[in-house]
């Protein structure tokens, strides 16, 4: 083997590596991002929740409404 053949092999290994490190540094970055969207989310949530009970708390009771009946209208022939 000349030192051509060796020179493109270690170049081929090197470019090989650093494709694999370029893709462990992405996933590492996608995934503290997925948790930084989680963290938010349950945040977010637990504000939501927070202010609906609130808003039920101080919301007066709602006045019962009458409903009507299920049955359909008889129609009387004129």
């Amino acid at each position: 083997m000349n030192s051509d053949q060796a020179r493109q092999r270690a170049e081929r290994n090197l470019k090989k590596e650093e494709r694999a490190q370029d893709g462990r540094e992405a996933m590492i970055e996608y995934k503290a991002h997925a948790a930084a969207t989680r963290k938010k989310t349950i945040r977010l949530k637990a504000l939501r929740l927070a202010s609906e009970a609130q808003a039920q708390i101080e919301a007066p009771a709602a006045k019962p409404t009458r409903q009507r009946s299920q049955m359909p209208r008889q129609i009387t022939p004129r």
